[in-house]
């Protein structure tokens, strides 16, 4: 039997559809986790990259030739301009892109091991002032900027290949933020992860268990209790979740559960700038500008129905180092309770509001 197996799988190593070259991005299943892993060998470039004492000199580097002015406006994608005919926001290639720009999906599976390569787009979105981080920038500035991310997200779904699209924000190195210039990342791919169908399929789980939408029932009773809202305004509901994976660590939930961030309204993009802006604000003041990701979470675009989803803004903090005990159980230990950091972060807004 032992002969059989590895004359079976001899087999398939020997057909495998991988060409033996690693330089293209590839998504690969794990079967023992059940999810997959994009490897993009253009992010790593080469070994020293990730040595300890190189990455000092290897941020600069990236710094330097990353900036805002490393694309020419030419090969924008998008660009918004002001009156006087100055640009304020513009979408570019990435010029390291994840993903590979490959027009049909390949398959690159090899012996027991699913694989396919990553196509899609990679993109990058800056705005004009370099120094002006997203916490400072005016509510207008940024419902600019969620303007460009649905316009570039209805762009990208087009594409009869794209399963999924993720917009993502880096601040600071301890936050992956590569670019020196304030940005946010947008990029396609032809699967869903693992992490939006399993939140997709509780969210239908629980419809069908309880009989109603577990992001309606979330909103309404954290804005009954209180105790974990940092700021609401007509259309969002800013708060620390009940089971926070980050000290300090923010949900935005649109108030009315809606599963597609491609379909909000003009209205909406500026209550979610201004809710945006006044949560990443109270980490500016509060925390003293500490290094945090965050991204919009929505429904898949592989046209399937979603309606028991919603799609909403989480923001997490750098506030601790992901150790052992998280890595060996994925389980957060958090040192700060969500009542404590929302409580907090009210006052911080308060205070602003007294001082103007």
């Amino acid at each position: 039997m032992k002969l059989e197996i590895h004359e079976i799988y001899t087999r398939k190593i020997q057909e495998s559809n991988h060409q033996g070259s690693y330089d293209q991005a590839e998504l690969r299943f794990d079967l023992f986790r059940s999810k997959w892993v994009l490897i993009a060998p253009a992010r790593g470039k080469n070994p020293t990259t990730f040595a300890k004492e190189g990455r000092t000199s290897s941020q600069q580097e990236a710094d330097t030739s990353r900036d805002s002015e490393a694309s020419g406006q030419e090969l924008d994608t998008l660009i918004y301009r002001d009156p006087e005919n100055q640009w304020t926001t513009r979408v570019f290639p990435h010029k390291y892109p994840a993903v590979s720009d490959e027009s049909e999906i390949k398959d690159v599976s090899e012996g027991p091991y699913p694989a396919m390569l990553a196509t899609g787009m990679h993109e990058v979105l800056i705005t004009r002032d370099g120094r002006k981080i997203f916490a400072l920038l005016e509510v207008v500035a940024l419902a600019e900027v969620i303007d460009a991310y649905q316009d570039r997200y209805l762009a990208m779904m087009s594409n009869r290949n794209v399963q999924s699209i993720t917009i993502f924000h880096n601040h600071g190195s301890a936050a992956d933020g590569s670019i020196i210039h304030p940005h946010s990342q947008i990029m396609s791919l032809p699967i869903v992860s693992s992490a939006i169908m399993h939140e997709v399929e509780k969210a239908s789980q629980y419809t069908k268990q309880a009989g109603q939408n577990i992001f309606r029932v979330i909103t309404q009773y954290e804005m009954e209790a209180e105790q974990r809202v940092v700021y609401e305004n007509e259309d969002f509901v800013v708060y620390c979740p009940f089971a926070s994976a980050r000290a300090f660590e923010m949900r935005i939930l649109p108030k009315k559960p809606q599963p597609y961030f491609e379909r909000i309204s003009a209205q909406e993009k500026i209550s979610l700038a201004d809710a945006l802006s006044t949560a990443l604000n109270a980490l500016y003041v509060g925390l003293n500008d500490p290094d945090y990701n965050y991204y919009i979470r929505t429904a898949p675009c592989n046209g399937e129905d979603y309606a028991d989803f919603s799609y909403y803004v989480e923001i997490l903090p750098q506030t601790h180092i992901f150790a052992g005990f998280e890595a060996a159980t994925e389980m957060d230990i958090v040192p700060y309770a969500p009542e404590d950091a929302a409580k907090f972060l009210r006052g911080v807004l308060q205070e602003r509001e007294n001082t103007k």
